[in-house]
């Protein structure tokens, strides 16, 4: 979240401008079927997406963006991306109704509770609420 202290944070950053110094920039995640990833991930949350060739392309989330690519293979386990949502229930339907499969029901944790999911690719995400 940016500081509340600097104004540099407070804007929007932009490619080509200055980037905020050791934070998440970019995430690339596995990909099988790009047109399915592209209409999983659009009709869940939303995400938009830009097109660079067949094998890759560009999302945005509204905050972050990231890419899925087909150069790798879907790793079993490996780092767990978690996803805010305000209402688990709705986006657990939305993952449902678009393909994906839920691998671990909600649970509560100190701060909130999540679930996780498999992408038609078999990434494993999270989405949590507080």
């Amino acid at each position: 979240m940016p500081g509340r202290g600097s104004l540099a944070m407070d804007r929007i950053v932009t490619m080509g401008s200055a980037k905020p110094e050791n934070h998440i920039d970019y995430i690339e995640l596995p990909a099988s079927d790009i047109a399915k990833t592209k209409a999983f991930y659009g009709s869940v949350f939303g995400w938009t997406f830009t097109d660079y060739g067949p094998d890759y392309t560009s999302f945005h989330d509204g905050r972050m963006a990231g890419g899925f690519t087909k150069e790798s293979p879907a790793p079993g386990k490996g780092i767990l991306l978690v996803i805010y949502s305000t209402d688990l229930d709705a986006a657990q339907q939305r993952i449902k109704t678009a393909g994906g499969r839920i691998v671990k029901d909600t649970f509560a944790f100190p701060g909130g509770r999540r679930f996780h999911f498999s992408d038609p690719n078999g990434n494993e995400l999270a989405v949590w609420s507080e």
